[in-house]
């Protein structure tokens, strides 16, 4: 006779169907669903239906089914899924037939569905480098299995995603009759995309400490490089391939997103035009001249600084066209050589995505005067400009990290600060300027103050 065991978690909407299926079968005499302390109607369904429910102590799927199988009365015990409904008719004669004919001691159920994500980039590779003998097994992630009751009592069962390889890994170890059997066609729901990467972990670990068990040494450190290597080969590969299918829009910000440029606005505001003329009259060094004007803004505070960018004007159509550009997809961002504190204002009032700037020093909510210069904006030795600090060397660093190539980003900007970083992007627009040499280095101009012209370009 067969017990069946159902590991049940909040499944009220098929668990009547399932525990009915089973009892139709003359050859079980045991429905077992272990409930995973659900907060639905799980329970109940389950024993009106004909069960034997059982409270598992613990959550977790490897608790469950320890706790079914010391419940069970017979040697011969089948694990079905909760979930499923409904089950092909002879799902549970063709799990137990190979058993009740003594010609296996474990049976794995497969189904005419193809295999899953994890099962095809994660446990079959793993399974090819650690345990060939297992790799013709198309489906080793089921949870619909069959075995004998004295081999179940004698495996220590994982409790996560790694515990339906776990178990076919020991069954292999200890030398079991492992038979493989297609019990028909199955409506089976695919794992959301979020759970692919805590399911790929946990199976990958249940795989690897289990071969670790078997082959301590350098056996099991070089398989481990090997896995390394390839992991890291494929990664690159990935990134490489799908970049080319990632967008990016930068926009310079004064004179551009702003109609007028901030630190002049400072200026007009708190008295120091004259001292802000002479200063760029006599400094030349792009880094130092950003240092000196930082001191001439030493006491504002957030708000007095947060009010004059408040006031400025910025370009009518430049959130219609910042949504425009991310519903075809682009990440959309501004590199400016003003302040980190006004660029993020001005990413949040367009609903931009990033924005990389300097970062003026706030103490207790007041300038210091003191400016840090963000490393994204100094030259390493992948640069691809040649110049020491460039807004260019800032955009490399955003591509990077959203994986965008060069050719995949449109550059707006409108001064001489901007020519290397226009003329580095895949389509370069020089904005309303006066400045003869960006013109050339653009791809287009736009000479009328509207962004609207970018989205035939997108």
């Amino acid at each position: 006779m067969l017990t069946i065991i159902i590991p049940a978690l909040n499944e009220e909407n098929t668990i009547a169907n399932v525990v009915s299926f089973c009892r139709l079968n003359k050859l079980v005499s045991e429905v077992i669903v272990v409930d995973d302390k659900s907060d639905d109607n799980t329970v109940e369904l389950a024993e009106t239906a004909g069960a034997k429910v059982v409270i598992s102590g613990v959550r977790g799927k490897g608790i469950s089914m320890k706790d079914g199988i010391d419940n069970a009365t017979n040697e011969i015990i089948i694990f079905l899924d909760a979930d499923i409904d409904p089950y092909p008719e002879e799902t549970i004669a063709k799990l137990a037939q190979p058993l009740l004919i003594d010609e296996a001691d474990f049976v794995k159920g497969t189904f005419a569905r193809n295999a899953g994500r994890v099962t095809e980039l994660v446990a079959k590779p793993l399974l090819n480098i650690f345990y060939p003998g297992l790799a013709d097994f198309s489906q080793p992630l089921s949870g619909m299995i069959a075995g004998k009751k004295s081999y179940f009592k004698r495996i220590t069962f994982f409790n996560d995603y790694g515990v339906d390889i776990g178990i076919l890994l020991d069954m292999y170890l200890m030398k079991a009759r492992i038979k493989e059997v297609n019990i028909g066609y199955i409506e089976n729901k695919s794992k959301p995309w979020q759970a692919l990467g805590k399911m790929s972990h946990e199976v990958s670990k249940a795989i690897i400490s289990k071969a670790q068990q078997q082959n301590p040494g350098e056996q099991m450190e070089e398989a481990v490089e090997s896995i390394e290597e390839i992991n890291r080969q494929m990664h690159d590969v990935l990134k490489e391939n799908l970049g080319v299918h990632h967008r990016m829009a930068i926009f310079d910000m004064d004179d551009t997103i702003l109609k007028g440029r901030f630190i002049e606005a400072c200026a007009n505001k708190f008295g120091f035009t004259a001292k802000l003329h002479d200063l760029r009259e006599e400094e030349t060094d792009a880094m130092i001249l950003s240092k000196r004007i930082g001191l001439l803004l030493k006491g504002r505070t957030i708000d007095e600084l947060l009010d004059i960018v408040h006031n400025i004007p910025m370009v009518e159509d430049i959130k219609e066209v910042v949504a425009g550009l991310k519903q075809k997809g682009y990440k959309v961002g501004i590199i400016s050589n003003s302040y980190t504190l006004i660029t993020n204002y001005v990413v949040k009032n367009i609903d931009a995505d990033f924005s990389y700037g300097i970062q003026l020093e706030i103490i207790e909510g007041k300038a210091t005067g003191e400016v840090n210069m963000p490393s994204y904006f100094f030259a390493s030795p992948d640069s691809i400009c040649g110049h020491s600090f460039c807004k260019t060397n800032a955009m490399q660093f955003a591509c990077e990290k959203f994986n965008v190539q060069f050719r995949n980003c449109i550059v707006v900007g409108d001064s001489k600060d901007d020519r290397c970083m226009v003329g580095h992007a895949g389509k370069g627009f020089a904005f309303c300027t006066k400045d003869e040499l960006l013109k050339k280095i653009a791809a287009k101009e736009i000479k009328e103050p509207s962004f609207l012209s970018l989205l035939e370009y997108a």
